[in-house]
């Protein structure tokens, strides 16, 4: 097996935003797979004051060779100054999946 994957996290004001992102790094194969998980309540100090804001989780499957360009690619697409990009490892992946990921990042012909 090749390396393993990675899950990108970042968090958005809505859904309709989310879903932007997730389809622009879809459809230019940074990523084989987006979910967006709506509805999550973040708490967090900015500016030095106490925020808590309704926002959508999106959660980005792909390689670690990936991460600097989504990184990028998300500081130019989100509405945020600051925007959260963390990867996450993956311990395990079950061989079938982790082939399509790499089949789903390929560039079209």
């Amino acid at each position: 097996m090749t390396e393993l994957p990675i899950v990108v996290m970042t968090t958005l004001p809505d859904g309709e935003t989310a879903r932007m992102i997730a389809q622009v790094l879809v459809t230019e194969r940074r990523v084989a797979c987006a979910q967006i998980l709506p509805n999550l309540t973040s708490l967090y100090i900015w500016d030095g004051a106490l925020c808590c804001d309704s926002e959508h989780l999106l959660l980005l499957k792909t390689v670690p060779t990936q991460f600097q360009a989504i990184a990028q690619r998300l500081k130019e697409l989100h509405p945020y100054t600051e925007p959260e990009i963390l990867a996450l490892p993956i311990a395990a992946v079950s061989e079938g999946y982790h082939q399509w990921l790499l089949r789903a990042m390929q560039p079209q012909t």
